[in-house]
């Protein structure tokens, strides 16, 4: 039987996974005291295998994810007040199931930014809809998209996001159009999809940063009381390291 042509099917119906298995299979003798439904189903897990990479490569791209972090590779040895527990139970991502919040704190460069980004790359892996934004960024795309007329659309992508990732809460004054586009997104999300946010403010200053009372007041029921808080502490990782690196022997 000559197997090219089902090859050729297999890489016209899409099905590029089963394809490559085929063509491995063929060059390997030992293939030959497989079963047909073992060597079948050698093909079938080949081409979930690669449908799922392809999922996520694009939920990584679409996500924009400011560091390539992976709950794996944080650092726990360091003293910053991680509870490596907590971490762990939401990289279950089960408080994404549940709708919950996460809120990030602490002074520059303690590692806020790769905490968040490593549980957003875990949503991915998860299959969850995912988005980052530094505040200031976003706020510019929503005052862009006021004027070009893509607002409604641009908050229809953000309230059917599953996670929404905001870095750098607080790093700016919000002037009164941030704010109530702050809310606007919020209010979409409140019960229905889960937020991470990052900021240098202890929570408690949030609602002084924000500026007006009532909208603070608004927008801190809806991102505050359903959510768990991260408070890290501790000196820059970034300095650490280039103090680490310039008392490093040469040679």
């Amino acid at each position: 039987m000559l197997v090219q042509p089902t090859v050729e099917k297999l890489y016209s119906l899409k099905l590029t996974g089963m394809a490559k298995a085929l063509e491995e299979q063929l060059q390997m003798q030992d293939m030959e005291s497989l079963s047909f439904e073992e060597r079948f189903g050698l093909l079938v897990d080949r081409e979930m295998t690669e449908r799922q990479n392809r999922r996520l490569f694009l939920r990584l791209k679409k996500a924009k994810l400011r560091l390539n972090a992976s709950v794996e590779d944080i650092d726990y040895r360091t003293s910053r007040g991680l509870d490596k527990a907590l971490v762990l139970k939401l990289a279950s991502c089960r408080w994404i199931e549940e709708h919950l919040n996460v809120l990030i704190t602490g002074p520059t460069g303690v590692g806020k930014s790769f905490v968040a980004c490593a549980l957003g790359q875990k949503a991915c892996r998860e299959d969850y809809r995912t988005q980052y934004f530094r505040l200031p960024r976003l706020l510019q795309e929503l005052s862009i998209a006021r004027v070009d007329g893509r607002y409604g659309r641009v908050l229809t992508t953000l309230a059917r996001t599953e996670l929404l990732i905001i870095d750098d809460w607080g790093l700016q004054p919000l002037d009164e159009q941030g704010r109530h586009d702050l809310l606007e997104i919020l209010e979409d999300r409140y019960n229905a999809r889960s937020t991470i946010v990052t900021s240098q403010l202890p929570v408690s200053n949030w609602h002084e940063a924000i500026g007006d009372p009532t909208l603070a007041d608004a927008i801190l029921d809806r991102l505050v009381h359903n959510a768990y808080q991260i408070n890290l502490k501790g000196e820059s990782m970034r300095k650490r390291l280039k103090t680490l690196e310039s008392n490093r022997p040469l040679g």
